[in-house]
């Protein structure tokens, strides 16, 4: 018998849950953060350096993945985990969200989305029965649910439609996934900003019953006041004993808040694709590392952190590389923002477990508004 897909809830603080959950590729503990892996790489990261950082997980992209170097080849080499060398937990998203944003030509229907290639403008068709095949042909261990994601602002009618759209797919997405022992396949909640679609889309989801469940159609451009807003009420709608996931979040006040409403795990390209553009994350807010105010700053980035841009190496360094367009720049920057990230995570599982969620929170709020340190 295969190790089954776990979560154990081991302690919360009001809302904010912390737990873990146990894959037969090992143990992911919540609150995570998952770095994205688009392609079958961390952009300008090892693996290993990935490992390293702290994360438990990665998240892989089935559009990305199906159109190159397609789910069939990856599947004949042996799986995602070996094509990638990543031997932890892989969770990997369903292409709805790919096809909506990247896609030109798309149609839908009930059927599903044909679409083109944005690499070669080939034809392809995607369903919830497609989705599924393609996530089980890579190997992932935590399988999304086929849906539609809900453009922002969307009219409650239109939004509606979506969302009961979705709960259809999801439906065709279960009774495609089969039964796969230590697999794990998670339905995702829409509604856009309306309570009443929500509490409709989980009531359906819980009724088809999910390894976990996630909270879609957020962080599409709607802002912080409004994703929290829905935050504050539609994690409570999920099953208290299974993972929430909130997809695509986010910056480190946006995950603070999350954690703080109830969620449990998260996904977003910020850390990496901020690395490659020079800003950094501190605990004192973000840093511009292209300002000139940098060039001749022997100190570190920030002195607290234990990444190597900041053990090995100063702000003008950091500075000089960046602005000679060296790769070793990507390199190091992205390594130190996952870094932060996965620090975050560490210091929300610990304020949880010792109930001193609030004081955290305070203490998180209060160094970023300190901002960065004094020029010399």
């Amino acid at each position: 018998m295969a190790p089954r897909f776990n979560f154990d809830l081991q302690a919360t603080d009001g809302k904010a849950r912390t737990g873990v959950i146990s894959t037969p590729r090992g143990e992911i503990r919540t609150p995570a953060f998952m770095p994205v892996g688009t392609a079958a790489t961390v952009k300008a990261m090892m693996p290993e350096s990935v490992a390293a950082t702290g994360a438990d997980i990665l998240l892989g992209n089935t559009y990305h993945l199906m159109l190159r170097p397609t789910a069939e080849r990856i599947d004949r080499l042996g799986g995602l985990h070996k094509f990638m060398n990543w031997d932890k937990p892989i969770l990997t998203d369903s292409g709805g969200f790919q096809v909506m944003s990247l896609s030109d030509l798309r149609k839908m229907n009930e059927k599903g989305v044909t679409f083109r290639s944005h690499i070669d403008g080939s034809r392809h068709t995607l369903t919830p029965e497609r989705s599924m095949e393609i996530q089980k042909l890579l190997g992932s261990d935590i399988v999304m649910c086929f849906d539609e994601c809900t453009p922002f602002p969307a009219e409650e009618k239109v939004a509606l439609e979506s969302m009961r759209m979705s709960m259809r797919w999801a439906d065709r997405s279960k009774e495609a996934f089969g039964d796969r022992p230590g697999y794990a396949l998670f339905g995702i909640q829409q509604g856009s900003v309306y309570r009443d679609q929500r509490e409709e889309s989980a009531e359906k989801l819980r009724a088809i019953g999910f390894d976990g469940y996630a909270v879609g159609g957020l962080a599409v451009g709607e802002g912080q006041e409004n994703m929290f807003s829905v935050l504050d009420y539609a994690p409570d709608m999920l099953p208290t004993d299974k993972p929430r996931y909130l997809m695509g979040v986010g910056k480190p006040d946006d995950i603070v808040g999350a954690v703080k409403r109830g969620i449990d795990m998260m996904d977003c390209v910020l850390p990496s694709r901020s690395g490659r553009t020079g800003q950094v994350f501190t605990r004192r807010g973000v840093v511009n590392i292209k300002n000139a105010r940098h060039q001749d700053d022997p100190r570190p980035l920030d002195e607290h952190c234990t990444c190597p841009a900041c053990s090995n190496y100063s702000r003008a360094y950091l500075h000089h590389v960046f602005r000679a367009q060296e790769i070793i720049s990507s390199m190091l920057l992205t390594w130190h923002n996952l870094h932060y990230y996965q620090e975050l995570m560490a210091g929300l599982r610990s304020a949880i477990a010792e109930n001193r969620f609030d004081a955290f929170e305070k203490a998180f709020h209060a160094g970023r508004a300190d901002g960065d340190i004094e020029q010399l």
